[in-house]
């Protein structure tokens, strides 16, 4: 069954975080822009509340369209959204901040697949693995350990029974106890 191009483009870029981040930006701007009373507008005259909206959109069009540097431009998207909780109406009354913020986790945590099936023959079982077997293993410890090497391990056993227990000396002992 062949894919349709689109649906090939779409899945060899994070499309769906990308699309977020703009949906984000532009639902920051649209509210920037409402005419409502409940408007917040911090620097001159609310420019910077206009900015971090339009630079949402705008790398949200990045990770569509440029894949290459989406690390970048999600972190730099996530900065942004949480930046317009304090300059763009509460981040666009919170809806436009969590589309920015799980559309930047998105583009982050995307990474292009590793392996393209394009045929079946791509799907064949592979060979079983050839070498030693698994199951096998020597008769005797201190045929792989030497002589030296068991009696080091028999000491770092005997240290592992009690982790923590101190030896029994007199600054061990509560005073009551000591001699």
């Amino acid at each position: 069954m062949s894919r349709s191009p689109f649906w090939q483009w779409r899945h060899a870029r994070p499309f769906w975080g990308g699309l977020f981040v703009f949906l984000g930006g532009a639902e920051i701007f649209l509210t920037v822009k409402a005419p409502l009373p409940v408007v917040v507008h911090v620097g001159m005259q609310g420019f910077i509340g206009y900015l971090v909206p339009i630079l949402l959109a705008l790398l949200g069009l990045l990770i569509i369209f440029s894949p290459a540097q989406r690390l970048f431009y999600s972190i730099v998207a996530a900065v942004l959204a949480l930046a317009s909780w304090l300059t763009s109406n509460l981040g666009g009354f919170i809806v436009g901040l969590l589309l920015a913020l799980v559309g930047a986790a998105l583009t982050f945590a995307w990474s292009p697949s590793k392996y393209v099936v394009d045929s079946p023959a791509d799907l064949a079982p592979l060979p079983p693995p050839t070498g030693p077997d698994p199951s096998a293993r020597p008769a005797d410890l201190e045929d792989l350990l030497g002589p030296d090497r068991e009696q080091e391990t028999a000491v770092a056993s005997q240290e592992d029974e009690a982790p923590g227990v101190q030896p029994e000396t007199s600054q061990s002992l509560p005073r009551h106890r000591r001699p």
